[in-house]
């Protein structure tokens, strides 16, 4: 008997032996980069897997129980980079990754917005920038707009500091959706050059910009690109309390703001909250223009909320306030300009619900349901003109699938319901409208060792019913479906070309305004008989990374047929004195460049330079209004120990391919220099920061604002920023 137990007993712990050859252990630290300093509680995670775990009080970290083969591994630390690294893992061995986490230098950077799933930028198919919140404080700006003009293809439109808004690749208004942890905002920002978004730039964790069609997974007002602020309660539970507090300064149109946030964890459970404010006085503009007039901003936010956080389900609830209030710049060609203001708020409440079990056909599931109300007022000498409300209900479902061989991806579902409403003196839509939509998409990929093809579609419905009965109620459906390809080349070496077939359906304003609209200087009128715009697309690019020498080269080009635009008809309407402008459509493409790279010329140096092209026009070759000139940078990073000064050079050429009664813009080029310390510890990061720009105080036009005739862009000028950081 006992020879028998013997060997059952010798046989089990043989098999759970050779079972743990299956499988290894991951170990590493996680540290500041040129510094002893270890990072406490940075969240490493096995991107694959979905596996997450925080360093302890020595910076390390500990996976067991890995299946053999190759993972991303990603590092992450509020306040620093994002650092990623492809590691293999061999059937039971142990294998090691270390990180040094850095503010300046070459870096790695992580975007969940390109697929809905975390990877590396470097491997995905899509082209992403993104924006930490070290570099969105040091930047110190109040629009949206402001914060992304610098990145390689995004410009912003605007009609002054309080209004900008990004435009990527030439593609404003509808074709670019501005969302907050993958949901749009819900504001109106996109029909209007004196609309603002509601972002509080300040309180995110990072923003990401996919540019090009990503209306597979966003929609058809994502066919030119999408703009994502990440708030970073989604990513799990930390014990104990981290912070933040930033102040920031500026001396041209005497700045302030300060922004502060707590999260706290304890067991599965997590709270946090935050409140920003910020203003601004009216800009001086280069040169000897002197003062911009009425182009103050005021703006404030707050947020809260708590989430559960088990091991395989969790659920979330946050609230978010945001109220601003900007003017609008003075017409100094007339005698007596009309003095205006915007005052806008928003409030939402935000439901997150998700569960995943890797052993499951459908191993993620994520649904989000949110309820955004905004309106804002249009004051005219101090009396309040128009009312504009957009109340919208949207709801979201992702389900990822386990991965089966070389097969993985994700699909699901996602709508809204929004009512919308004018008035008052600028009634451009007369009566309130209904839209509603829903869609169904899926997106799919292949990996090989060193092929990785994408693809996927969606079919999505948008329905308008006015109030009014003069005006038709219409409905559009279509199909997006695109189609990638990622080529390893060599080490730290790629290629990815990606085709796309867009749908849009016509935004509300482009169907139904028809009344002055002081945002756009215009009588717009709408065009109820508008068909849905359809898009082809190819985009090409190269990239290299590695520890001294991180480039992209992008091409693009995208023709659409039926593209929608507003043309003037040098017919003026006399009660508002006025163009009249119509909303069109023609055939058009789109053609354009983006060339960057960062390379290490030895320890201290790094050189930083970029370029960025978009050509815009008709079938007929007319150019379509409002298309950013040609744009080159190039700078210097300086950086030794914890300080780095990046002196930059930026050169932009006349644009004189303009449209119909569009004037051109003269080129010019600006000088402009930011530093940055930081003293680190084991539980903070103290970071200070200042930024000179414009410092030979030109003075230039944006050529993308509706009003760039009478509001150039601001003068010389001195930002200063602090951050403290616990963790």
């Amino acid at each position: 008997m006992n020879r028998i137990f013997v060997f059952f007993a010798t046989l089990f712990f043989t098999s759970v032996a050779c079972f743990g050859q299956n499988t290894a252990t991951l170990t590493g630290t996680v540290r500041l980069a040129g510094e002893d300093t270890v990072l406490h509680e940075a969240s490493v995670q096995i991107v694959e897997l979905k596996r997450t775990t925080a360093t302890d009080n020595n910076g390390a970290y500990r996976f067991t129980g890995i299946p053999a083969g190759t993972y991303t591994i990603t590092v992450h630390q509020e306040g620093f980079a994002d650092s990623s690294k492809r590691v293999t893992i061999i059937a039971g061995a142990t294998a090691t990754a270390d990180f040094a986490l850095t503010l300046t230098g070459l870096k790695e950077q992580v975007t969940v917005t390109a697929t809905g799933s975390e990877q590396s930028t470097f491997d995905s198919i899509a082209t992403v920038n993104t924006v930490d919140s070290t570099q969105i404080i040091s930047r110190a700006a109040v629009g949206l707009g402001d914060v992304l003009s610098n990145e390689a293809g995004v410009a912003k439109r605007s009609s002054g500091p309080g209004t900008s808004r990004p435009v990527i690749r030439g593609f404003d208004g509808d074709r670019v959706m501005v969302s907050t942890d993958g949901v749009s905002v819900g504001s109106l920002a996109s029909q209007s050059g004196d609309h603002s978004e509601p972002v509080d730039t300040l309180a995110v964790e990072r923003i990401e910009v996919v540019k090009g069609p990503a209306t597979l997974l966003y929609g058809s007002n994502a066919i030119g690109g999408v703009v994502n602020a990440i708030s970073g309660h989604d990513e799990g539970a930390h014990p104990g309390i981290r912070g933040y507090f930033s102040a920031l300064g500026g001396t041209n149109n005497a700045q302030g703001g300060a922004s502060g946030g707590i999260e706290y964890g304890v067991g599965n459970w997590m709270l946090w909250g935050n409140g920003s404010t910020q203003r601004t006085g009216n800009y001086k503009a280069g040169g000897n223009f002197g003062t911009v007039q009425n182009t103050f901003t005021r703006n404030a936010a707050g947020s809260g909320g708590f989430g559960y956080f088990a091991k395989n389900a969790f659920f979330s609830t946050n609230y978010n306030y945001y109220q601003n209030e900007y003017g609008i710049p003075l017409d100094f060609r007339e005698i007596d300009p009309e003095l205006r203001s915007i005052k806008m708020h928003r409030n939402d409440v935000k439901f997150n619900f998700g569960y995943k079990d890797l052993d499951w056909a459908i191993s993620d599931v994520k649904f989000t349901v949110a309820v955004s109300r905004y309106q804002h007022q249009e004051i005219e000498e101090a009396v309040v003109g128009t009312t504009f409300r957009n109340n919208v209900f949207s709801y979201r479902g992702m389900f990822e699938q386990k991965k089966k061989g070389k097969l993985s991806g994700r699909f699901g579902f996602d709508g809204y319901h929004r009512d919308y409403s004018t008035v008052g003196l600028e009634t451009v839509v007369d009566g309130p409208v209904t839209q509603n939509a829903f869609s169904v998409f899926a997106l799919e990929e292949l990996k090989f060792e060193r092929v990785s093809l994408q693809f996927g579609g969606r079919v999505e419905n948008n329905r308008y019913d006015p109030v009014n009965p003069a005006l038709p109620a219409r409905s559009f459906t279509g199909i997006s479906a695109a189609a990638g390809a990622r080529v390893a080349l060599w080490e730290g070496g790629a290629f990815v070309a990606n085709y796309s077939h867009g749908f849009r359906a016509p935004a509300l304003e482009e169907l139904y305004n028809n009344g002055p609209h002081d945002g756009t200087l215009a009588f717009e009128v709408g065009n109820a008989a508008l068909r849905p715009e359809i898009s082809n697309g190819i985009d090409l690019s190269l990239r290299q990374q590695n520890s001294r020498f991180k480039a992209e080269a992008n091409f693009y080009y995208y023709a659409f047929r039926n593209f929608v635009f507003l043309a003037p008809t040098n017919t003026f309407d006399p009660g508002s004195g006025f163009e009249i402008a119509n909303y069109l459509q023609g055939d058009s493409r789109f053609t354009g460049t983006e060339l960057s790279f960062d390379v290490s010329v030895n320890r201290y140096v790094n050189v930083i330079a970029g370029v960025d092209y978009v050509n815009a026009q008709l079938k007929d070759g007319r150019p379509l209004p409002r298309i950013s000139p040609l744009r080159g940078r190039i700078g210097l990073d300086i950086h030794k120990g914890n300080f780095s000064v990046k002196p930059e050079f930026v050169a932009v050429g006349r644009q004189d391919r303009v449209f119909t009664n569009e004037t051109p813009t003269a080129g010019y080029g600006t000088a402009n220099v930011t530093a940055s310390y930081i003293i680190p510890t084991k539980h903070t990061a103290n970071i200070f920061s200042v930024s000179a720009y414009n410092l030979n105080n030109k003075l230039f036009f944006n050529h993308i604002s509706f009003i760039k005739d009478i509001s150039p862009e601001i003068g010389r000028g001195v930002r200063f920023s602090y951050t403290v950081r616990c963790f």
